[in-house]
């Protein structure tokens, strides 16, 4: 063997492999830097079947559909016999994913019209926060009807029972109801409760009944500022949970997702087929924050936020092995399932 030829074979076994997502690096440094912008965490949505991490669960989802022969393992054709197509976790057996694909696949809510009033109050599980889901439907003011003004509230609880649910009186003429996505009419909305009402009500329940606007619920909804605006709404962000926001729900580019989608792929079944219903997208919201919030993901040494990397110096993490950097890594986003273990 010549001189040319250890020294390749040498440069090949000396390279350096994330143990998070497998990419391989020539230089110490290039994974350390590599590990600094990629936030492996427990956390992170995975495959289940070589633990492969990746930024969303529609990037694990793309890695599924990727043929093995060009991926070079066997996920795709175990994942097809093993796994659920909602949740993404890989059973050891057919029996037990049929039981579980009976649970995981869910059906659409009740009518608003069977569900009781009730107010939301603090879990009995440790100091763990309950959270309330909220949905708004805007109609149109303006000469062009493109003022988005709030003509709809539901807030639901974790039990999808509705906690308000009433018609809003538009602060300016109504120039476009919007008919076809909110089904709302003048009818409708002459007898609606006076925005500011509406506004002083959601503030009541979100802050337990107090009037010094701390929070002390969690927000579920999907693409919440969007509602809080119409409200003119102002809650504290460490409070928020929004499924258009939330990292391992959006798309591979980290771009939203519609509810819509999201409800289908992960809960299984389809909502906005002809109007919106805000007593249906709470309840979809609220199932998903749930589904997100029930994982387990095992201890981590840190909270989830921010990237404990950063707080060493560069040249203590290029000594640091790959699992040792992984193990000292956290993730860029707060994971919902920490909503279960204490306040945030």
């Amino acid at each position: 063997m010549d001189s040319r030829s250890i020294s390749f074979k040498k440069r090949k076994t000396s390279r350096h492999r994330c143990v998070a997502c497998y990419k391989m690096f020539n230089r110490r440094e290039h994974l350390v830097e590599h590990m600094k912008i990629a936030y492996h965490s427990l956390h992170q949505p995975r495959c289940g079947v070589c633990l492969k991490h990746c930024k969303s669960f529609e990037s694990v989802r793309e890695h599924l559909n990727v043929p093995d022969h060009l991926f070079k393992g066997n996920c795709k054709a175990i994942f097809s016999k093993r796994g659920c197509t909602l949740c993404l976790q890989v059973f050891e057996e057919a029996i037990a994913l049929a039981d579980h694909k009976n649970k995981c696949q869910l059906s659409p809510p009740r009518p608003l019209g069977t569900s009781t009033q009730r107010n939301p109050s603090r879990s009995h599980a440790g100091s763990r926060l309950k959270a309330v889901a909220l949905d708004c439907e805007m109609v149109g003011g303006g000469d062009d009807g493109t003022i988005d003004q709030c003509a709809s509230v539901c807030l639901v609880d974790e039990d999808e029972n509705v906690i308000l649910s009433t018609h809003v009186r538009p602060l300016l003429p109504v120039t476009d109801y919007r008919h076809e996505v909110t089904g709302l009419s003048e009818e409708d909305l002459k007898d609606g409760m006076p925005l500011e009402d509406v506004r002083a009500r959601v503030v009541s329940i979100l802050c337990g009944g107090h009037n010094d606007g701390a929070g002390r619920l969690l927000l579920v909804g999907h693409d919440l500022r969007h509602d809080m605006s119409c409200l003119n709404l102002e809650y504290p962000s460490n409070l928020l949970r929004d499924t258009a926001k939330y990292v391992p729900l959006m798309k591979t580019n980290l771009v939203s997702q519609s509810l819509r989608y999201l409800t289908k792929s992960y809960l299984g079944y389809k909502i906005q087929s002809g109007k919106h219903e805000p007593y249906e997208d709470c309840v979809s919201a609220m199932r998903l924050y749930k589904r997100m919030r029930d994982q387990e993901h095992g201890c981590s040494s840190g909270k989830g936020e921010g990237n404990g990397l950063n707080s060493w110096k560069q040249s203590d993490l290029e000594k640091m092995k790959a699992e040792e950097l992984y193990q000292n890594s956290t993730s860029e986003y707060r994971c919902w399932c920490l909503d279960r273990l204490s306040n945030p």
